[in-house]
């Protein structure tokens, strides 16, 4: 990332896994451990998993397996694994800058986990979360992103979205919402299709505007230069 970016909205919605809190050696071990029992190829299971419900991984990969019941064995494991669940540096500061109903978590976990690893990363939890277990349709599809900025009482358009992953950045720009992409899991190049890519999570800002919310990627290395959205800047 070379230059600072500034994202005005009404609300910003936040991936968990990769955004929030780095549960990915958590979650790579799992579903290595899963695509053993079934003899699947672990590259292959982990690269289809991240960024989606376990139950649609669940069903495009094992199609013959119970989906329910292999979900509930997963998600016991993960609702009380705390070994390779780490704080990510500057995601509490972030939270904890934004006042309470104007932001919400949208995951592809269920809520068992998405609790367990907030408590974990001393998270507030929000008032608006939704989760895996709660939709019928998860990333890519916009639904989760949809009806977090519907419980919040937002226009989708005045929302901005921070996603790790290409299913959550298509789920937010399918939404109508500004994407600000996190290269946590992926390389940037891979998170290309987001409206902005930051390097990690310190490098984000949010202040109040008046009755925005001004979100700021900060660059470390370039002189000081802001694009605003919602004044004409892309």
């Amino acid at each position: 990332m070379s230059t600072p970016r500034t994202f005005r909205c009404q609300a910003i919605l936040f991936d968990l896994d990769g955004v929030l809190v780095d549960s990915q050696e958590c979650v790579e071990r799992t579903w290595r451990n899963w695509a053993a029992r079934h003899r699947l190829d672990p590259a292959r299971v982990i690269d289809a998993a991240h960024g989606r419900r376990a139950i649609d991984t669940i069903r495009a990969l094992a199609p013959s397996l119970d989906a329910d019941a292999e979900l509930a064995a997963l998600i016991a494991t993960e609702a009380t694994a705390t070994e390779g669940v780490h704080e990510i540096p500057g995601a509490r500061e972030l939270v904890r800058s934004l006042p309470p109903g104007r932001w919400a978590v949208v995951t592809s976990g269920t809520r068992a986990v998405a609790e367990f690893r907030l408590r974990h990363g001393r998270i507030p939890i929000p008032d608006v979360m939704i989760c895996a277990d709660e939709i019928e349709r998860g990333k890519p599809d916009p639904q989760g992103y949809l009806r977090a900025a519907a419980r919040l009482g937002v226009p989708p358009a005045q929302c901005v979205v921070v996603e790790d992953a290409p299913p959550g950045i298509d789920a937010g720009i399918a939404a109508g919402m500004k994407v600000i992409a996190i290269a946590m899991t992926y390389p940037p190049d891979a998170l290309a299709a987001a409206d902005a890519v930051a390097d990690r999570m310190l490098d984000l800002r949010a202040s109040l505007d008046g009755g925005d919310i001004l979100v700021e990627i900060r660059a470390r290395s370039s002189p000081q230069r802001i694009d605003s959205w919602g004044t004409g800047s892309s």
